[in-house]
C-alpha cells in the first residue's frame, strides 16, 4: 500500500536488483515517459494555446504565450488575493509567491499535461503536478495554505500527516513536465507556439468535419451577405444551404439536375462545375452558374447564365429567373474549366479548359494560344450591362486584347491548359498585402502540375510548355512566346491532378496566414506554399495529417477521403477542403473537412462573429458527424475509467468555519483551483473503488465522450466517498466517464437565513458568540462552465473590500504592483 505513493523512480529502487520483473518494469515505464515526453501544448479547455489578446496583470509570466486572456487572468488573481486576505501579512511573506506560481498554471501552454487533462476520457487534478523539491520546499512553508487551494481529503490528510505522501501525490511521472521544470525545459519552450513540423519537416495540421453524405461535391462558397451561409453544389446540379449550426437546409437551393450533362462514369468531368454571387447580391439578389449542357442530344456545350434568388426565400434560387450570358462549345468531354469567381474590380472572371482530349490537338497552335477562341482561356466580363451588339454583358474597357482584331474582346488571360479552382486572396489582414492576386491550380499533360497567379494578359505556356518544361518543342522556342512561369509545379510521382486552393487570412489559425494551401486529386496530398516576401519566390511546406497525440482535441480527426475535389473559404476567412472517397456523381461519400491547427489558436473573443439572422422556411437536417475523431479511436486512454460512483442531485449541504462573513464567503469560493471545470455535487456512500487495468475494456469504456469534471468548489460535501491509498486517483481529482452518473440539472440557489446557519453551524463547530454569523450573500459566480450548468455554482457573489491592513502586502496590493486589471 505504502508503494503506491511513491514515484517510479522510488519505487523501482525498492525491488530487488535480481527481481525478474525489473526489466518488464523499466520498460513499461521509458514508454509511459517516451508519451509524455512527446505531450503537445494544451489548454484546460482541451483547445491549443494562444497569444493573449491584451496584457495580463497577474500571470504575467504568460501574456506572450499561454492558456489564460486577460478575464481569466482577473479571476485568478481574485481567488489569490481572497486567500491571501486570510493569511494575512505574515503568511503573505512567507507564502505569496509560491501560491502565485501554483495558481497561474492554469495558465501554463502545458496546464493540460499539468492537470492530467491531455483528454476529456480523464479527470482533473485539483493541484498541478509539483516538481517533488519544489513541493517540499512548498510543504515546509506553507502546508496550511493547502486547505485554501483544494478540498480533496486525501491531500488534507496527507498534508497534514506525511509531506513525502503529500509530495509523492502532487508529483508528475515525467519530470520533464512537472512545474517549475516545465518551464525551464528549452526543448519544450523553444517551438511553442508554431505549427508542429514532423521530423521530415511535414506541416502537422488536424481537421474537424463539417458535412457529409454528398455526392461529388465540386464547390462550396459563401454568399458574402454577413448570413454566413455556405452554399455547397453537387455535380449532378444540386446546390445546398448549410447554416451556421451546420444544419442543412432540407429543400435545394438549387435543382439544375435535370439539364445539366454528366453520368455516373467514374471521372466524368462534366456537370454543374462553378458558381459565383454578386458582390453586391445582398441587395440584388444575383449569382451566376457554369454547367454542361448537351443540345440536340449531340453537341456539348458549357454554359454560364445569371439567376436570382427567390423573393419568398433567401434560401432558394428562382428557377424561372435564368438569363443566358454565354456558350461555348466543347469539343471533347474532358478539360471543361469550371472556375468562375468576381475580381476586387467587380467583374467575373471565366476560367475555361482547352477543349480537351490530350496536347490541345486544335489547329497549329491549340486551342490555349489561340486568342480567337475562347477555349484555354480566362475571360472578364461586365455582368453590370449589355453591349451594343446585343450580348447581355459588357466588355471592360481595360480588357488586353480589346483592340487586337484577331483576338475575343473577353480574354484577359491565355495559355491555360485546365484550370481547377481558382481563388482571389483576400490579402494580409493587417498591411492588406497580397490583396486581389487570382490564384490557380492548372491540370497538367504528362509530367507536371502547376501553380499561377493571374495577371492581366498573361500568357501562361501551354500547349508550348508543361510546367517549367517544354511540351512543344517548336512552339517552345518561339521567341515571341513570352509566357509566364508558374509559381510552382510538381511532378507526377507526387500526384497527377492539381486542385488549386487558397491562401489562409482567416482568424482562428494565426500560424497558417499566408500560406497558400492546395492538394491533388489523384494522390490526395496536401500541400502548401509560403511567400519570400523579400524574393517574391514561394517554397513548398508540405502537409500532412497530426499524429494521434498532435490532434487529440475533442472533435479533431486526422484523416481524410483521398480524392481532393475542391478547396474552400467562408465569410470569415477560413478554410475548407471537399473530398470523396470514390468519385463519381451518384455516390454519397462526399465530405466536407475545416482546417485547424493544433498548435496555436486565436485568443479567445477575436474571432467573434454576428451573422445576420436566416429565415429557414420548412426543415432544417442536423449535422450527425460520421467518421471517428482521434480521441473515438484512442486504443488507451491517459488512465483507466473508474467506476461505482454515484451521484445525486440534491444540493450541497456546506461546513461553515467560525470566521466573519467576508472570510467565510471568500474561503468558499477558494476551495477547487480548477473551479471553471467544477460541478458541484453531493457523494452518496459508495463501496471502495478499485482501478481497472489499462486494456481492451479500458479503451472500450472510453470511447464515449465524458462529462465535464466534476468537484466541489465550496466545501466538503458532508458524505465523502470512503477510498484506500490504492484509490487515491478518485479522491484526486473529479468525476470520471467511467462512473455511473445521473443527469445533473441545475439547482436553484437558496439563501441561508441566520437560523439556519445556527443550526448547521452547532453540529459541526463550537457555537460561535452572538452576531459572528450573518445571514449569507450571494456565492460567486462560476467562471467559465464547460458544458453543463453547474449546482450552486450559479450563484453570483456580492463584491466585497477587504478593511485595509498594515504590512507590505496591503501597500503594494493598494499601489496597484500586484492588482488585476479590471477593466
Amino acid at each position: 500500500m505504502g508503494n503506491f505513493l511513491l514515484t517510479p523512480a522510488e519505487w523501482i529502487l525498492k525491488v530487488s536488483i535480481s527481481h525478474p520483473v525489473r526489466r518488464l518494469i523499466l520498460t513499461m515505464i521509458f514508454l509511459t515517459s517516451l508519451r509524455q515526453t512527446f505531450s503537445h501544448p494544451q489548454c484546460l479547455d482541451y483547445q491549443p494555446p494562444f497569444k493573449p489578446f491584451a496584457h495580463l496583470e497577474f500571470c504575467n509570466q504568460y501574456e506572450k504565450f499561454g492558456c489564460c486572456d486577460q478575464k481569466n487572468d482577473n479571476l485568478i488573481a481574485e481567488r489569490y488575493w481572497d486567500i491571501m486576505d486570510l493569511l494575512g501579512d505574515e503568511g503573505y511573506e512567507l507564502c505569496g509567491n509560491l501560491v502565485k506560481d501554483i495558481l497561474c498554471q492554469e495558465c501554463s501552454p502545458y496546464a493540460a499535461h499539468l492537470y492530467d487533462a491531455e483528454d476529456p476520457y480523464t479527470p482533473v487534478r485539483h493541484l498541478p503536478g509539483l516538481c517533488f523539491t519544489y513541493c517540499s520546499d512548498f510543504h515546509i512553508k506553507c502546508h496550511f495554505v493547502v486547505k485554501y487551494l483544494t478540498d480533496s481529503k486525501i491531500l488534507l490528510q496527507s498534508c497534514d500527516q506525511d509531506r513525502l505522501r503529500f509530495c509523492n501525490l502532487i508529483n508528475l511521472a515525467d519530470q520533464d513536465y512537472c512545474y517549475p521544470n516545465v518551464v525551464k525545459n528549452n526543448d519544450l519552450y523553444s517551438n511553442l507556439g508554431k505549427v508542429v513540423e514532423d521530423p521530415k519537416g511535414c506541416l502537422q495540421l488536424c481537421l474537424t468535419e463539417v458535412a457529409n453524405g454528398l455526392r461529388n461535391p465540386v464547390l462550396m462558397l459563401h454568399s458574402g451577405d454577413d448570413t454566413y451561409r455556405m452554399f455547397v453544389a453537387e455535380q449532378l446540379g444540386f446546390v445546398w444551404v448549410f447554416l451556421r449550426d451546420g444544419s442543412r437546409v432540407e429543400h435545394p437551393f438549387l435543382d439544375l439536375s435535370g439539364d445539366v450533362l454528366t453520368t455516373p462514369w467514374l471521372g466524368d468531368e462534366r456537370g454543374f462545375l462553378g458558381m459565383a454571387f454578386h458582390p453586391q447580391h445582398r441587395n440584388n439578389g444575383r449569382f451566376f452558374i457554369y454547367y454542361s449542357i448537351l443540345v440536340n442530344s449531340q453537341l456539348e456545350k458549357i454554359r454560364i447564365s445569371e439567376m436570382k434568388v427567390s423573393a419568398h426565400d433567401m434560401n432558394m434560387a428562382d428557377p424561372n429567373s435564368e438569363r443566358i450570358l454565354l456558350e461555348i462549345e466543347e469539343p471533347a468531354a474532358n478539360h471543361n474549366g469550371g472556375q468562375l469567381l468576381f475580381g476586387l474590380d467587380g467583374y467575373l472572371y471565366i476560367f475555361t479548359g482547352d477543349g480537351g482530349k490530350a496536347g490541345d490537338p486544335f489547329g497549329n497552335f491549340g486551342n490555349s494560344q489561340n486568342k480567337s477562341t475562347l477555349l484555354g482561356k480566362v475571360l472578364r466580363i461586365d455582368v453590370d450591362g449589355s453591349s451594343e451588339d446585343g450580348k447581355p454583358y459588357k466588355i471592360p474597357p481595360d480588357n488586353p486584347f480589346i483592340n487586337q482584331p484577331d483576338a475575343r474582346p473577353e480574354v484577359y488571360a491565355f495559355g491555360v491548359r485546365n484550370m481547377w479552382r481558382c481563388s482571389v486572396d483576400r490579402g494580409h489582414p493587417v498591411s492588406s498585402y497580397g490583396r486581389g492576386r487570382i490564384f490557380c491550380g492548372d491540370v497538367g499533360q504528362n509530367r507536371y502540375e502547376e501553380i499561377d497567379i493571374i495577371v492581366k494578359g498573361g500568357n501562361y505556356g501551354w500547349r508550348a510548355k508543361e510546367g517549367f518544361e517544354c511540351f512543344d518543342i517548336k512552339l517552345c522556342q518561339n521567341s515571341s512566346l513570352d509566357d509566364i512561369l508558374p509559381i510552382y509545379a510538381y511532378g507526377h510521382d507526387v500526384g497527377k491532378s492539381v486542385t488549386g486552393g487558397y491562401v489562409y487570412r482567416g482568424c482562428q489559425s494565426p500560424n497558417l496566414n499566408g500560406l497558400y494551401i492546395f492538394g491533388d486529386f489523384m494522390s490526395g496530398r496536401l500541400m502548401a506554399l509560403e511567400e519570400d516576401s523579400s524574393s517574391g519566390s514561394w517554397k513548398e511546406r508540405n502537409v500532412c495529417m497530426g499524429d494521434v497525440q498532435t490532434c487529440s482535441f475533442p472533435d479533431l480527426i486526422n484523416h481524410h477521403h483521398k480524392f481532393i475535389i475542391s478547396f474552400a473559404e467562408d465569410e470569415s476567412g477560413e478554410l475548407y477542403f471537399l473530398a470523396t472517397s470514390y468519385p463519381n456523381t451518384i455516390s454519397p461519400f462526399g465530405t466536407i473537412y475545416k482546417f485547424m491547427d493544433p498548435s496555436r489558436r486565436a485568443p479567445p473573443g477575436k474571432c467573434k462573429i454576428k451573422p445576420r439572422p436566416v429565415k429557414v422556411k420548412g426543415k432544417k437536417v442536423p449535422f450527425v458527424p460520421r467518421e471517428l475523431t482521434v480521441l473515438d479511436t484512442s486504443i488507451i486512454p491517459t488512465r483507466p475509467p473508474l467506476k461505482g460512483m454515484k451521484f445525486t442531485t440534491e444540493p450541497t449541504v456546506t461546513r461553515l468555519l467560525t470566521v466573519s462573513t467576508t472570510a467565510m464567503s471568500k474561503q468558499k469560493m477558494l476551495i477547487g483551483t480548477i473551479s471553471k471545470k467544477s460541478q458541484h455535487v453531493k457523494e452518496k456512500k459508495a463501496p471502495l473503488l478499485k482501478l481497472k487495468p489499462k486494456g481492451k475494456n479500458a479503451s472500450v469504456m472510453a470511447k464515449k465522450k465524458a462529462p465535464p469534471h466534476q468537484k466541489n468548489t465550496l466545501q466538503p460535501t458532508k458524505n465523502v466517498v470512503n477510498v484506500d491509498e490504492k484509490n487515491v486517483e478518485t479522491s484526486l481529482k473529479g468525476s470520471h466517464k467511467g462512473q455511473k452518473i445521473k443527469p445533473i440539472k441545475p439547482v436553484k440557489p437558496t439563501k441561508l437565513t441566520k437560523k439556519d446557519i445556527k443550526s448547521i453551524t452547532a453540529k459541526k463547530t463550537k457555537k460561535t458568540k452572538e452576531g459572528k454569523v450573518k445571514p449569507k450573500t450571494k456565492a460567486q459566480s462560476p467562471q467559465k462552465p464547460v458544458a453543463r450548468p453547474r449546482e450552486s455554482d450559479n450563484e453570483t457573489k456580492q463584491p466585497v473590500t477587504p478593511k485595509p491592513q498594515k504590512g507590505s502586502r496591503q501597500q503594494q496590493k493598494a499601489a496597484g504592483k500586484l492588482t488585476p486589471n479590471k477593466g
